[in-house]
């Protein structure tokens, strides 16, 4: 079940959602005059969203150092799209 609750919650019930990240394992979402502002998860949750990112941008600098060859921007980008879209395509 998504928790959404107002940014003014923050200030006045920190133990209260605090423990609700921490013991749900869920992120709560904020809103600020009925929007959402932002999204707060437990230190653990964010490692899990962000641990095997840190690891593929550690072995791309890996294979970047063996290897003189560099891409710019525009074959990057299109490179991916190209990814993108013949996955999209299947």
């Amino acid at each position: 079940m998504i928790n959404i609750r107002p940014v003014s919650d923050l200030r006045n019930k920190f133990p209260e959602i605090e423990e609700t990240v921490i013991n749900s394992n869920a992120p709560v979402f904020l809103t600020k005059n009925g929007y959402g502002t932002m999204v707060l998860m437990s230190v653990e949750q964010y490692s899990a969203l962000t641990d095997d990112i840190e690891q593929k941008l550690d072995e791309a600098d890996a294979a970047a150092e063996q290897t003189s060859v560099r891409y710019s921007a525009s074959e990057v980008f299109g490179r991916a799209r190209s990814r993108i879209n013949e996955h999209v395509k299947v």
